[in-house]
């Protein structure tokens, strides 16, 4: 397609997202208090005493709310998102690639939720713990302001759920034969480099929280080396018999 047809369709995707993004934002608007008490749950299990969620502002509530509801909203539309953006780039692909949509949006919207569960059940839970305990051990009251806590929460939550799909991704850029495992073991020290980056900006400045960041990234990223490998001999197999 011409350029402006490739901007007209891309002004459409982005249309339809924002679109299920706020239908999405209202409905979780309605349960933004239920939604609030799970994301408030990993600070509450931690047993420090004194510690305390705190708002600072006349208006700091109703934002936090604004800001629950959008994150939760982004979650929830994830499928037609991720839909949305195969769909923009299947015009470029062959016949036999776009068949893949659906299982695309499946496996792209799973490996974001186990991210995204990782961070909640395991990142939060001992990254908190070990944070939140320092305040114990020098004798100080914690008193944590729910927007700044909230924003922690949902740049880790987000971010772990998108770098889940770093295996999914692989996958199909190897079955249309963008990338293979080669490439990814050529470009291993970069993406070293660049987890270790993302932990440090992401997750609060000390070696447990980027440690928790880090090694399964590290994981993710070695599984889809594995993972294009398996993509490039199906691809050659497909080619064979065709």
């Amino acid at each position: 397609m011409p350029f402006t047809s490739h901007l007209e369709e891309l002004r459409s995707r982005l249309i339809k997202s924002c679109t299920a993004v706020g239908i999405a934002f209202f409905g979780c608007f309605a349960v933004s208090e239920q939604i609030f008490a799970v994301l408030a749950a990993p600070l509450r299990r931690v047993e420090v005493q004194g510690l305390t969620l705190i708002g600072v502002s006349v208006t700091e509530a109703f934002f936090t709310k604004m800001k629950v509801s959008f994150v939760a909203a982004i979650i929830v539309a994830l499928p037609v998102l991720l839909w949305q953006t195969w769909q923009f780039v299947a015009p470029g692909l062959y016949e036999h690639e776009k068949r893949y949509t659906r299982s695309f949006v499946f496996f792209g919207s799973l490996f974001f939720l186990v991210g995204a569960a990782f961070c909640y059940y395991v990142v939060l839970q001992l990254g908190l713990g070990f944070l939140l305990r320092r305040y114990e051990a020098i004798g100080v009251q914690p008193l944590i302001q729910i927007g700044d806590y909230l924003s922690l929460i949902s740049r880790l939550v987000l971010a772990l759920g998108v770098t889940f799909e770093l295996p999914v991704v692989a996958y199909f850029l190897s079955r249309v034969g963008l990338i293979d495992h080669r490439f990814l073991i050529r470009h291993i020290r970069y993406a070293v480099v660049g987890i270790a980056i993302l932990a440090a900006v992401l997750t609060p400045p000390d070696l447990v929280s980027q440690a928790l960041f880090m090694v399964p990234l590290s994981l993710l990223y070695g599984v889809s080396i594995g993972v294009a490998y398996l993509a490039r001999r199906r691809r050659r197999s497909d080619s064979d018999e065709s």
